[in-house]
């Protein structure tokens, strides 16, 4: 037990030369835990001393890992572009910096600078929003969970709201239609099979308590085979003719006409708005390639109904997804996408892809590389299963140790066939020099 009385103090610990600039509060609570834990070893026998030093040196190491940050940066070589899992759209540092004016300094959020009056923060974007998709007005909240949800609270509440059977989806944290539908306080009523649903499935259902008629896409899965569905455009004509309201919660929404003829199944937000539809509703990251939020568009007089629900308080964006937003929206208007990162990432030509990893190949060598065609997937529950041409850089060896060993130097590949693929789709020229360094690390040149 002599051992025991050798344990320092936590005094001792707070004059420690480590910890001359510490947060006294901080180290105070890590020595106490520390020195506890190895009381206890020492009392049960399972250690015979300790090396004060060495105890000390344990305490900075806890202390350091309090300031290392949880979110770190990634190399995304999946070829997934918008990986859900790794942050989804990008934002580039342009429009980063163009929106950092008002994200540092106080702005006129909700001031109005020609009345000196309490002005509104919805305002910011929609200007840019209704030009950019030609509707009567627009409102942004949290995401499109919230859009969704917040429609049908102020629209449909104890009453029904018609969506085919083949729609009531559920996408990635257990967010499921019909689920949604029940909090908000809609009644579902679902029509047709789940691989085929017709027009006259949602006329044989409309009554007196029909309230909308709502298409939701499929998300992240597709029905294929004997399949039918209903047109948007013709799920608003029969909304119209029923004097009901006509909902598309859309998921993810598009600008330009997709490459690879990605668009043939999907169509673009200005096509979908063609219909004139009563509402939609879009997420801004995903395809849109923007920040993290839900966009409603549709007609002046709905939108002021949403804006007039309590429950838009708890779903209200702050200062930083309107700055980051209106930058989007302002380089869609100027038709500036390669501030898009999304789109531009997606654009890229396949010719282009294989360059790159021709001149990594080239630098690392092909006795432990080559180059490989393939294909990826958009991700983050769009475009489901359509499949797109890509490049990657086969890194020979046992893919799964390849794997671990990249993952561990913040490198995320996936492995296809038994071997171990970087895939280019995905891989920012501005980190191709880090990854170089990276393989040869793990590889050798």
């Amino acid at each position: 037990m002599n051992s025991l009385r050798t344990l320092p103090k936590v005094d001792k610990c707070l004059s420690h030369p480590l910890f001359e600039d510490a947060n006294a509060t901080l180290v105070m609570k890590i020595a106490r835990t520390k020195i506890e834990e190895l009381r206890q070893a020492l009392m049960n026998k399972e250690l015979e001393s300790f090396d004060e030093e060495a105890l000390m040196h344990e305490m900075k190491k806890a202390y350091d890992a309090l300031f290392e940050p949880s979110l770190k940066p990634l190399i995304n070589a999946t070829g997934v572009i918008l990986h859900t899992n790794m942050g989804r759209s990008l934002i580039s540092k342009t429009l980063l910096e163009r929106a950092s004016e008002v994200i540092c300094n106080y702005s006129n959020l909700e001031y109005n600078l020609e009345m000196g009056s309490r002005g509104e923060r919805y305002e910011h974007v929609s200007t840019h929003l209704k030009e950019l998709l030609n509707v009567e007005d627009v409102l942004v909240v949290n995401n499109n969970a919230s859009a969704v949800f917040l429609i049908l609270n102020t629209f449909a509440k104890n009453q029904e709201v018609v969506v085919s059977r083949g729609e009531l989806v559920e996408i990635g944290g257990s967010f499921r239609i019909p689920e949604v539908m029940k909090q908000s306080g809609a009644l579902l009523c679902e029509v047709g099979a789940t691989n085929k649903t017709k027009i006259a499935d949602y006329e044989s259902a409309i009554n007196e308590n029909t309230v909308m008629l709502m298409k939701v896409h499929q998300s992240n899965f597709s029905i294929e085979g004997f399949s039918e569905d209903v047109a948007y455009e013709n799920l608003k004509q029969l909304a119209t003719q029923n004097n009901l309201l006509d909902y598309y919660d859309l998921g993810s929404g598009y600008v330009p006409k997709l490459p690879y003829n990605l668009g043939n199944r999907e169509h673009s937000l200005s096509e979908i708005l063609t219909c004139n539809p009563s509402l939609i509703s879009f997420s801004g990251d995903k395809l849109f390639g923007s920040v993290q939020a839900g966009i409603i568009a549709g007609r002046a007089d709905l939108i002021a109904k949403l804006k007039k629900n309590q429950l838009l308080r708890m779903l209200r964006v702050d200062k930083i997804t309107l700055s980051l937003l209106e930058e989007s929206i302002k380089a869609y208007l100027a038709e500036e996408y390669e501030q898009i990162p999304t789109l531009w990432l997606l654009f890229r030509s396949v010719e282009e892809l294989a360059q790159r990893a021709l001149h990594v190949k080239e630098i690392i060598g092909e006795n432990v590389c080559d180059v490989v065609e393939s294909e990826t997937y958009m991700g983050g529950g769009t475009l489901p299963n359509r499949r797109f041409p890509t490049i990657a850089l086969h890194v020979k060896g046992k893919a799964t140790l390849l794997e671990r060993k990249f993952r561990e130097k913040h490198v995320i590949g996936r492995i296809e066939n038994d071997q171990f693929l970087l895939d280019f789709r995905t891989i920012l020229p501005s980190v191709e020099e880090k990854l170089i360094d990276i393989i040869k690390s793990i590889v050798g040149n």
